[in-house]
C-alpha cells in the first residue's frame, strides 16, 4: 500500500516540476524536467508494492513473498531515458547560451503569425470549407 506521505511528495515533484517547466529560463526548464522525471521513478516504485524475496522461482514453487520485477524495469528505464533527455536539454541550453548569453526562451514569431491569422479567419484548414463575405450563392466557397 502506498503511505499518503509518498502520494504527496510525489504530487508537489509534479507540480513544482510543471511551474518550472512553464516558465521561460532554460535551466529552470531541464531542473522541472528533472524533478518530473524522480516524481515517475518514485510513482513507479511505489507501484511495486511491498519488499519481498528475488523473483527467481525455486523448485518449491512459492511465488506469493515474491518481488515484482516490473516496477523495477521501468523505473531502471525512466532513469536512463531521463538522463538522455536531460543531457541533450543540457546541450542545448548550452549551445544557447554560448550563441545568444541569455537563458530565456524568445517568443515564436511564426506562431504569432499563425495564431493572428487564425483569430481573423484568413486561415483556413485543408478540410475545412467557409464561404468568403462577398458571396453567399455557393459560388464564393474555398476549401
Amino acid at each position: 500500500m502506498i503511505s499518503l506521505t509518498l502520494v504527496i511528495l510525489v504530487g508537489a515533484l509534479f507540480g513544482i516540476g510543471v511551474s518550472l517547466i512553464l516558465r521561460r529560463s532554460l535551466t529552470r526548464i531541464v531542473i522541472g524536467l528533472g524533478l518530473i522525471g524522480h516524481a515517475v521513478n518514485l510513482l513507479l516504485l511505489s507501484t511495486g508494492g511491498r519488499a519481498g524475496d528475488p523473483p527467481i522461482v525455486h523448485d518449491d514453487g512459492h511465488v506469493e513473498h515474491l518481488a515484482d520485477p516490473v516496477p523495477q524495469a521501468l523505473a531502471l528505464t525512466a532513469i536512463v531515458i531521463g538522463f538522455g533527455v536531460s543531457a541533450f536539454l543540457l546541450a542545448l541550453a548550452y549551445r544557447r547560451w554560448t550563441i545568444t548569453h541569455d537563458d530565456e526562451v524568445e517568443n515564436d514569431l511564426e506562431d504569432r503569425r499563425i495564431a493572428l491569422m487564425a483569430r481573423e479567419g484568413r486561415l483556413a484548414d485543408e478540410h475545412e470549407i467557409r464561404r468568403t463575405p462577398d458571396n453567399n450563392d455557393g459560388e464564393g466557397l474555398v476549401r
